[in-house]
Order: C-alpha cells, then sequence, then structure tokens
C-alpha cells in the first residue's frame, strides 16, 4: 500500500473537492436506499387485489424491510468496524438494488415478502457506516451540514421512491414501478461507487465478543449517548404516529380529501429534506446543543397547529412538524457521530435501531389513541412524547462536550 500523502491525511474541508463527492455519493445512497425501502407504500391497496391478501396482510411488504432493516443495524455496524464503511455500503447497495428488482419478478405474495425482507437487510449497511464515514472523514467544523445533507438525501428518496411507484403503476404496471426503483438503485451503486473518496481515517477494530462488548460498554457508559438515543426513538415515533392518523383524519368530513390528495402528503418531505440541511449548518455555527431543542419546539407548535379545523392551517401545522422532526434528527444523529469517537459505528447503529423501533411502537401505539379521541387524542399523546424529548433535549445541553473541560460545556 503507498503511504499516504499529508494532504489525504487531512479530514476533508468543506468546500473541497472530496468534501463534494463524499456528500453526492452519500446524498446519492441515501435517496436510493429509502426510495428502495418505501416504494410499495402507495401500492397496497393494488397488492390486496393482485395477491388476494388482507390491508394487513399486504401492509407486511413495508414493515418486511424496515424489520430487518433495524435487527441488522447492529450486526452491520460490527461489520463495518471489521473490514471498512466503504466497501460495506458499496456492496449493500449492490445488493439492495438486485433484490429491489427481483421483487418486480414475484409470482406470489410470500416471494415478494421474502425479498423486501432481504432488501432491508442489504439496506442496513449504508446507514450503519454511513454515519462512521462521515465522522471519520468528515472535518468537524463540515460535519453537521454533511450528515444534514445526507439526511435529506433519505427524506428526498422516501418521498420520490412513494411517488416514482405510483405513477410508474397508473402509467403502466406495478410491477414497471419496481423495477424502476431497483434500476434507480443500480444507477445509485454505480456513482456512489466512482464518487466517494478513499477512506484514509478508518481503523479496523477487532468483532471479538470481549471487545464487542467493551464497545458496546463504553458506549451506554458515555453521559450523552443514551440520551441521544432517547431522542431517536421518541422523536421517530411520534413522527409515524402522526402521518400514519394525520390521512385518516383528512378523509373524514369536513375535509373529505381523496386518496390522490393524501399521497401529496409525502411531498411535504421536500421540506424536510432542505430541514435537514439546513439545521445541520446551523449547528456548525452555533453548536448542537443550541438548535436541537429549537427544532423540537418547532415540531411541537406544528402539531399544536393541526388541531384547527380549516385545512390551510392543518398544512401549515404539518408542514412545520415535518420541517422541526427532520431538523431535530439530522442535528441528533450527527451529535451521536461526533461523540462516539472509535465507537461510532455501534453508536450509529444503535442510534437508527432505537429509531426504527420508536416508529415500529410508538406510530403503532398511537391507534390507541385515535380509537380513543380521534385526532385530539393522537395530539394529546403525541405532545407527551414531544414533551418527553424537549426535556432530554434540555438534559443534553447541560452535557459537557466529551472532548472539553467543563468551563466549554456550552461551545458545541
Amino acid at each position: 500500500m503507498s503511504p499516504i500523502s499529508a494532504t489525504e491525511a487531512q479530514p476533508l474541508e468543506a468546500g473541497s473537492e472530496g468534501y463534494r463527492k463524499a456528500n453526492l455519493a452519500l446524498f446519492v445512497a441515501g435517496f436510493a436506499c429509502f426510495a428502495m425501502l418505501y416504494g410499495t407504500q402507495p401500492i397496497l391497496p393494488l397488492l390486496v387485489e393482485v395477491f388476494g391478501v388482507a390491508p394487513a396482510t399486504a401492509s407486511l411488504s413495508v414493515s418486511a424491510g424496515t424489520i430487518t432493516l433495524a435487527a441488522m443495524l447492529i450486526p452491520a455496524s460490527v461489520l463495518s468496524d471489521r473490514f471498512g464503511r466503504q466497501q460495506l455500503m458499496r456492496w449493500s447497495l449492490v445488493a439492495a438494488a438486485l433484490f429491489a428488482t427481483l421483487a418486480a419478478l414475484v409470482t406470489d405474495f410470500t416471494q415478494l415478502l421474502v425479498l423486501r425482507g432481504l432488501l432491508g437487510i442489504a439496506i442496513a449497511g449504508v446507514p450503519a457506516a454511513a454515519m462512521a464515514y462521515l465522522g471519520e472523514e468528515i472535518a468537524p467544523s463540515a460535519q453537521g451540514r454533511a450528515m444534514g445533507l445526507y439526511i435529506a438525501g433519505n427524506a428526498f428518496g422516501g418521498m420520490s421512491g412513494r411517488f416514482i411507484s405510483a405513477l410508474l403503476t397508473d402509467l403502466a404496471d406495478w410491477r414497471f414501478g419496481l423495477a424502476a426503483l431497483g434500476i434507480l438503485g443500480a444507477i445509485a451503486a454505480l456513482v456512489f461507487w466512482r464518487a466517494l473518496p478513499v477512506s484514509h481515517h478508518f481503523r479496523r477494530r477487532s468483532i471479538a465478543l470481549p471487545a464487542l462488548w467493551r464497545d458496546i460498554r463504553s458506549v451506554y457508559g458515555d453521559r450523552g449517548l443514551p440520551w441521544l438515543f432517547v431522542t431517536a426513538f421518541l422523536l421517530m415515533g411520534s413522527f409515524v404516529g402522526f402521518y400514519n392518523f394525520l390521512g385518516f383524519r383528512l378523509v373524514a368530513d369536513p375535509f373529505g380529501l381523496s386518496p390522490a390528495w393524501l399521497g401529496a402528503i409525502f411531498l411535504m418531505y421536500v421540506i424536510g429534506s432542505w430541514a435537514s440541511a439546513w439545521a445541520g449548518r446551523l449547528a456548525d455555527r452555533i453548536g448542537r446543543r443550541n438548535v436541537l431543542w429549537v427544532m423540537i419546539s418547532v415540531a411541537a407548535g406544528g402539531l399544536f397547529v393541526t388541531l384547527a379545523d380549516h385545512l390551510l392551517p392543518i398544512v401549515a401545522g404539518l408542514a412545520l412538524f415535518t420541517f422541526g422532526f427532520f431538523g431535530a434528527h439530522s442535528i441528533a444523529s450527527g451529535w451521536v457521530s461526533r461523540r462516539a469517537g472509535e465507537q461510532r459505528a455501534l453508536a450509529a447503529a444503535i442510534y437508527l435501531s432505537s429509531y426504527y423501533m420508536g416508529g415500529s411502537v410508538l406510530g403503532s401505539s398511537t391507534g390507541l389513541a385515535w380509537t380513543m379521541g380521534a385526532w385530539p387524542g393522537v395530539v394529546a399523546m403525541l405532545a407527551c412524547t414531544m414533551g418527553a424529548v424537549l426535556l432530554v433535549s434540555l438534559r443534553l445541553r447541560a452535557i459537557p462536550r466529551k472532548d472539553a473541560p467543563p468551563t466549554a460545556a456550552l461551545a458545541a
């Protein structure tokens, strides 16, 4: 191996060619992964008709991927510690594109579920390694905006995958829509393979159980990281619960929106993409602890605005909630990578596992609030979860930086 030059040894600074390439590669990777992951959501009614399954069963085509993704994040982070961030992300994208394309060729629903589960397993390698890569290769002064752009790619991909799948299904066939997402994944893998700068700061770590246990103890022994994991659980749980049941309100009187108009709700993810990048840049300037609680407060304010009886303020509240959520998620995820040090891959995986677990547990539990109290009941429940995460963000604000003396506690 040739020696690393002094220039290569330096972290990637904002504005440099390597920084731009890293942002492009990770934006494209996040976009493709979440486009493929959520591609079946808008065509669930059609899957009920095609395969003769119940609506709840059809929804497994989405949850099969998210469940296996959550389950594989920690194992994938361990593999990235042993074999490298770059290699794991490359092959994860290739495998994901393959499974997404094969899903368009299935002959029964069981085959579709198996391939969607395999898709989630493959995708896990990208988020499990991406946050660690950014923490290792990007200069500390630019990590916030880089993480924000990566989260923006995730949000934009989740929105676009739903839209592309629905549009192409209407124009041609559901198989054509799913195949298009697989092809999109293959293109993303090619761009990623060529664009991502080589890792110069990765240090291989042992994956032996004693070493892994030491890393887990180190992560949970940190004063801030466990609170960030709680933040992820509460944030995503609130977000999924909000989006799951706002649709039930808007199809009922006095709004009576059609399914097509309800689908337009996901266009709010555009606001989330912009919020992620904007909040990351703001955090780089004034510090994560000074921005996180503000973003959570914005989301909570938007939640209460949706109690209005007119559509326009409800849409405005939806926009505020989405803006605050993605801004807070961008800051919290970047904070994990910055604080975890050598255990950043494991910490990132635990953060994301908490994130998707919150979406599953709280997102489903919000249904009980809807049954008992309709939309005011949902708002009451989510106000409690958002209040809890706001308290956690204030607790994080008081925790000193890991790499600074106590007098610098509020510096970043």
